[in-house]
């Protein structure tokens, strides 16, 4: 399965529901580039439509792209040559398709999703029978738009511990992991 990881950080929720951009930090672009190499994900998209932060992360990209930056630490540049900026979610599922000439699966995640379509396992199967890649989407803030939650053709089970409990707020970078594991690790 070619396997593809999108943080969004618009359209997404705030807590009161509303339309929000959320800001792109420096911890997400390090851990999750990592952990998407880790798990030999294609390509990291980092969405904002906002130029700033794409002149940010490009600053952080370039730092990491340098002689100097590279032979000192050549593990993270190597995890961050995977990230690629894309302005929204429609131009991240065109890039993929141009990379792989067909449209991928768009499955999405969080911690309040309703109407899930299944498991990692059912998602396993869903992509083997489809033969497409896979774009899964991670939001930011209190998760991905409604919007974006209608648009996909996969709703991913939120991520529930074992231990009783009502506390259900990961942050991006564990739940990342978390699902990359139960992705890649299953196979």
């Amino acid at each position: 399965m070619n396997l593809y990881v999108g943080l969004v950080h618009h359209p997404i929720s705030n807590k009161r529901g509303e339309v929000v951009t959320t800001s792109v930090t420096n911890m997400d672009i390090h851990d999750i580039s990592r952990s998407c190499r880790t798990f030999n994900v294609k390509r990291f998209f980092i969405i904002t439509p906002l130029s700033a932060q794409h002149r940010l992360v490009g600053r952080i990209l370039h730092h990491w792209e340098q002689d100097k930056s590279c032979a000192y630490n050549p593990d993270r540049h190597d995890a961050l040559s995977i990230v690629e900026l894309s302005m929204d979610i429609e131009g991240t599922i065109s890039r993929i398709a141009q990379i792989e000439e067909k449209e991928p699966i768009l499955v999405v995640t969080g911690a309040g999703i309703e109407r899930p379509d299944g498991d990692v396992s059912a998602l396993n199967n869903r992509i083997e029978l489809d033969k497409r890649p896979c774009l899964l989407l991670f939001g930011t803030g209190w998760g991905l738009h409604a919007s974006i939650m209608e648009q996909a053709d996969f709703r991913l089970n939120s991520l529930k511990c074992s231990i009783d409990g009502d506390y259900n707020h990961l942050s991006v970078r564990s739940a990342v992991a978390i699902y990359l594991d139960r992705l890649r690790g299953s196979l």
